[in-house]
């Protein structure tokens, strides 16, 4: 049977009916060289077939060619894989090929159990696990770069980093940014984990099993200080990430200079900047 389309797009965690079968993506690699799986689910019986291919190769569709044409990611977790039928020994289109960018964060060190213990007494709160998690591993991050993420307006840069564990350094020192950036507009039921340019970044500090990273627009920082006030501002907080992770994985460097990606979970002992 001859599909009904000759070029099909599959985003993450959805599926794409070319005629024959349905296409889904497994996972998807930035490489270089860019690499993907692809899964064949033929229609009307028959096993799926599953191809690790690199950008331009083609895998069997039933009685068809198909070839992986092409990734465009917009962050870790957002993708789309274009596939595209070949008629013959035609030569593969040259792909656009926009992978995403990772992250390129420098920790700060590690925190063990006590060193946590004892931020969570200071700020009177228990943080959040996913959070306290990537904290315990990287006690705060510097950005290599501006970093951003597609659509929302604040920008992470060196000189305004995730937030750590340093009294020495009150600037980047998650306890004091609490009393100068998160008390005068919001309630303690908040954590700001970062002041990037434009606003705030946000984690809740109250709702167990939330770990939602919120944004404040800088322009929503008005207002009396109190309670009502607190709550007005609080209902102008976007969701940007559904955890830390996510919010790692969706940053993206403004800048790209040839420097390979940093890591984010290192022995690597840095002081703040």
């Amino acid at each position: 049977m001859r599909s009904f389309t000759d070029v099909a797009t599959i985003a993450n965690n959805a599926t794409a009916n070319v005629g024959p079968a349905r296409l889904g993506v497994r996972w998807v690699d930035v490489g270089p060289p860019v690499r993907a799986e692809i899964i064949v689910m033929p229609f009307g019986g028959g096993e799926d077939r599953d191809h690790e291919l690199t950008l331009g190769e083609t895998f069997p569709v039933g009685e068809e060619r198909w070839r992986f044409a092409d990734l465009t990611m917009s962050s870790l977790d957002e993708w789309e894989v274009v596939v595209r039928r070949v008629d013959g020994e035609e030569a593969a289109q040259s792909p656009t090929a926009r992978p995403w960018e990772s992250a390129r964060l420098r920790p700060y060190g590690r925190l063990d159990e006590e060193q946590l213990r004892s931020v969570e007494a200071a700020l009177g709160v228990r943080l959040p696990m996913e959070y306290r998690d990537w904290l315990g591993r990287n006690n705060g991050a510097l950005p290599e770069v501006e970093h951003h993420i597609p659509g929302v307006s604040f920008t992470l840069m060196p000189e305004r980093p995730l937030f750590g564990v340093h009294p020495q350094y009150p600037s980047v020192d998650l306890v004091h940014a609490q009393r100068v950036h998160r008390d005068p507009w919001l309630s303690r039921d908040w954590l700001v984990i970062a002041r990037p340019s434009g606003g705030l970044l946000l984690v809740s500090a109250a709702a167990t099993g939330n770990e939602v990273i919120h944004f404040l627009h800088e322009q929503d920082m008005v207002g009396p200080p109190g309670p009502a006030a607190s709550l007005a501002r609080e209902r102008k907080l976007r969701p940007v990430a559904e955890a830390m992770p996510e919010l790692i994985g969706r940053l993206t460097p403004l800048d790209l200079p040839d420097l390979p990606p940093a890591q984010l979970a290192t022995d690597q002992e840095t002081g703040p900047r």
